[in-house]
This record gives C-alpha cells, sequence and structure tokens, in this order.
C-alpha cells in the first residue's frame, strides 16, 4: 500500500477523528479508528482489561447500597442485583464502544444508588425506584438532545459542582462505615452516631474492614493498578481463612460468612429485568416525585461530562476547547444508561472514571470499551463467587471511593466567603441529614443568599433563582402542607 492509496472521506470516519482511513486496513482498525488514534489491538485489549479490573468492584458495591427494604418491606434478592449490575453494564459499555466509539465504560452510579437506596426505596417500592430511574434516564437525554444539559452545567457555579461531589463523597463514605458496623445509632438518649453499636467496635467483621480499608489506601499511595479491587480480594481471602480457624458467630457477618455454596458458575438471575413500575406516585406526592426525580438527575448529571471530557483528554480525543469526536453520542448513552439501568434493575448507570486507568494502558477507541463490556457480561455467569464478599469488606471500598470524591476540595476557594459557606453547607448537609437533594438544597439557597448580602444579585443568574424557589418549597412543603391542612 502507498501513501496515495486513500480512499474518500465519509461521513462515518468523520465521525471518528476527521482524518482518513487508509485502504486495506481490516474492519476492525477503520471501524474503530485504531491506527489513526496511534494506538493497536493490543492496547485496546489491554486498556479494556485494565479498566475492568479497576471497576469491577461495583459488582460488590451495588448490591450492598441495594441491601435495604422499600416502603413494603421487600428486598432485592443479592443474586439478581448482582446480574442486573453486570448486564447494565455490559450492554451500556458495549453501546459505548460500538456507538461512541470512545474508550469509556459505564456501570451502576454509586450515587444513584445511594439515592435510591437512601430517599427513594424508603417511599417507593422497588419496582418503583427503578421507574424513577428510567425517567431521570430520559430527562437526561431530553437535555442532551436539545442542548439543556450543557447550559444547565454552565449556570451552576463551579465551586457548588465540586461541593456537589464532594457531598457525595461523604454520604457514600458514610453508608460504607454505617454497612460495616463501624458507625452506628447510639438509640434514645445517646449520640445520633457513634462508633460501633454499642460506642466500641465488637467482632472480627468490623476488624476486617479496617483491615481492607488501611490496605487499600496503602496500594493506592504506592500508586498500584486496580487498588480497590486488589484489597477486596485480599480481604475476602483473609474473611475466608479467619472464618475457618475462628469460631465466629455467623450472625456477626453482614451479608453471611465467606463461604462458596455450590458451584462457582451459576445461571444468571434476570428476575429484576423489567420489573418496572409507573404507577403509585400519587400515593406519594407529586412535589415528592418531581424532587427524586431531581435528585437522581443531580447525582448522574454532573460528573458524567466532566468524566468525559477528562478521560477524552487524557486519551488525546479532546482539542483545547474540550471538544471531542462523537461527545453528544456519548452523552446521549451516559444518559440512557439510567433508562437501561433501571429497566435491568440494577440502578442508573453512569461513565466511571476508572476509565482512565484503561486510557493509561493505551486505549484510545471504542474497541477497548467492548473488550470491558464483555467482561461485564463474562461475569453474568460467576454470581457466586462476587457472594463470598464480606459486606465489610466491600463496605471499606465505598469509603474509599468517598475520600476520592473529596479530591475536589482542591478547586475551592476557601478564602472566600461566597464560595466557602455554600460549599461547606452542601458538603455537610447531605451526609448529615442521609439526603442529597437537601444538600443541594441548602448549598444553593445559601449561595444565592450570600450573593443578595454582598449586592451581587445580578451575577445569581435565572436558573439559580429558579432553583431557589424550587428548594425554598421543598424545605417548606411540610408545614405548608399542615397550615392548609392538606398534609
Amino acid at each position: 500500500m502507498t501513501q496515495s492509496s486513500v480512499e474518500p472521506k465519509t461521513s462515518a470516519e468523520e465521525a471518528g477523528d476527521g482524518s482518513p482511513n487508509p485502504a486495506g486496513q481490516p474492519w476492525l482498525d477503520r471501524y474503530f479508528h485504531i491506527s489513526k488514534r496511534g494506538s493497536n489491538v493490543g492496547n485496546e485489549v489491554r486498556g479494556g482489561i485494565t479498566t475492568f479490573m479497576a471497576m469491577a468492584y461495583i459488582l460488590l458495591l451495588n448490591p450492598l447500597l441495594l441491601s435495604g427494604k422499600d416502603v413494603e418491606g421487600s428486598a432485592l434478592a443479592a443474586s439478581a442485583v448482582i446480574t442486573a449490575t453486570a448486564f447494565a453494564a455490559a450492554v451500556t459499555t458495549l453501546l459505548m464502544g460500538f456507538v461512541g466509539k470512545v474508550p469509556l465504560a459505564l456501570a451502576a452510579g454509586l450515587s444513584v444508588s445511594g439515592v435510591l437506596a437512601s430517599q427513594v426505596a424508603p417511599q417507593m417500592t422497588w419496582p418503583q425506584a427503578m421507574g424513577m430511574c428510567v425517567v431521570y434516564g430520559v430527562v437526561i437525554c431530553l437535555l442532551v438532545v436539545t442542548g439543556l444539559r450543557e447550559m444547565i452545567m454552565n449556570a451552576i457555579p463551579l465551586a457548588l459542582k465540586h461541593a456537589i461531589t464532594m457531598g457525595i463523597g461523604l454520604f457514600v463514605a458514610l453508608i460504607g462505615f454505617v454497612k460495616a458496623g463501624f458507625v452506628g445509632n447510639g438509640g434514645e438518649f445517646m449520640p445520633p452516631v457513634q462508633l460501633g453499636a454499642t460506642g466500641e467496635l465488637s467482632g472480627w467483621p468490623v476488624l476486617l474492614f479496617a483491615i481492607t480499608l488501611v490496605s487499600i489506601f496503602m496500594l493506592q499511595a504506592r500508586k498500584v493498578p486496580g487498588a480497590i479491587l486488589i484489597g477486596i480480594v485480599g480481604g475476602t481471602i483473609l474473611a475466608a481463612i479467619l472464618n475457618a480457624i475462628v469460631d465466629i458467630d455467623p450472625k456477626a457477618w453482614k451479608n453471611g460468612p465467606p463461604v462458596l455454596e455450590g458451584s462457582v458458575v451459576s445461571k444468571p438471575d434476570f428476575s429484576l429485568f423489567g420489573d418496572v413500575s409507573f404507577g403509585g406516585w400519587g400515593d406519594v406526592g407529586y412535589m415528592t416525585v418531581g424532587m427524586i426525580v431531581f435528585t437522581l438527575v443531580l447525582a448522574g448529571f454532573f460528573d458524567a461530562m466532566a468524566t468525559i471530557i477528562g478521560v477524552g483528554t487524557e486519551a488525546k480525543l479532546a482539542d483545547e476547547q474540550g471538544r471531542m469526536p462523537g461527545l453528544s453520542k456519548a452523552l446521549f448513552i451516559d444518559g440512557a444508561g439510567g433508562a437501561i439501568g433501571g429497566i435491568a434493575g440494577g440502578s442508573g448507570q453512569t461513565v466511571f472514571v476508572e476509565s482512565a486507568t484503561g486510557v493509561g494502558e493505551g486505549a484510545r477507541t471504542g474497541l477497548a470499551s467492548v473488550v470491558t463490556g464483555l467482561f461485564f457480561a463474562a461475569c453474568l455467569f460467576f454470581t457466586p463467587i462476587t457472594q463470598i464478599v464480606p459486606g465489610e469488606v466491600a463496605s471499606a471500598a465505598l469509603v474509599v471511593i468517598g475520600a476520592m470524591m473529596m479530591q475536589n476540595a482542591r478547586h475551592v476557594d476557601w478564602a472566600d466567603s461566597s464560595t466557602a459557606i455554600p460549599v461547606f453547607l452542601t458538603v455537610v448537609v447531605m451526609p448529615f441529614t442521609y439526603s442529597i437533594t437537601a444538600g443541594v438544597a441548602a448549598g444553593v439557597i445559601s449561595y444565592v443568599a450570600i450573593k443578595v448580602a454582598q449586592g451581587k444579585a445580578r451575577e445569581i443568574g435565572a436558573f439559580m433563582w429558579a432553583l431557589t424557589g424550587i428548594f425554598l418549597v421543598f424545605f417548606a412543603l411540610h408545614p405548608i402542607e399542615g397550615w392548609l391542612g392538606v398534609g
């Protein structure tokens, strides 16, 4: 093949990076633009495997987050949640690979799952909660199609965007501490939260949580790839050994002792697939439903664009303005992940920042995402292995994720009160109230109030004024209903 032997540029090829494909290249290379992006099949496969290893922990954490009971007292079967998590991650990541053609992997968003477990399920059934995921996913897709997603992103002050991420990080970390039994509720006449269930730590499982947590932090400090997954695997092995040599009460483990029962391989449990309900919202209250959808949109909204651009930049796909090939497709697939996850029964899907680990290994195209998606698909048949992991060990990863999300604090100007106070309120109100909505509301209202006090009302913007009005109604809804006699 000579340098002059090139095919005319087609619209399909232009969707890659704007340069033509040399004739005679294999279909795989032409479709994913592998050579044009300075990569090769080996790099893509290695990058896809690395990304999977870095984010495989979601198969353990998502069932842990969704382990609570709904308003009717029903709980989701762990095997079904694992299947739904793996299936939704596989579908959305494969879509990102084949359609978006970028090295981005998706899975259940921990922030979305946290909202479902703490705010939605206590007021709705699980099928209705998954219906909320479908709705929020459709809303985000509409925002992408109409161009409103970027407008809204620009309207929210940057400091509040960082605060939302940090607040969700503390919220997720608190869930991890509580799930592990490291933090407990003292009950009446006792502190609202305390060390353990009795004011002190007790039992081997809690000790294993602490060991796993410290081990993962140590691995991260050494910049070991896949530190979270390695820590979980190591903690599980240690738990199995300890359980075999020490007489530990089986009830001491949050989700049973770390013992493999039966075969390593099993049939996928698709019992949650399609178990979605859109009825009965009137019983909850349409204002509450609106707030739930708004919270889910927030939880799955802000990190995605930054993650997509950040990973795209690292892969040298984005230009100086942050534009990159397939951006609109990537944003749309990320939004569709909410609906796909809801239908599958495994919570809304979103782009994972761990995709950057694959990029670090040389991934530059959607082929890496295809590899990651295929690995998630393979996990459908290995549910028994994931169920060995003790809840205490998996909880350690939640705390680690929370710590990683807190790194956004470095972007905040803490010397500026108009920034520091709203950020502080957003960050602390989320875990203290167990509500992401309340945290965002506190941040937005305080931001507007301080700007008005400083005589800078013109800097606020129409969208922030509208949000302030909505959140004031949110906080005052109960007393207003009581005053009107409709509560």
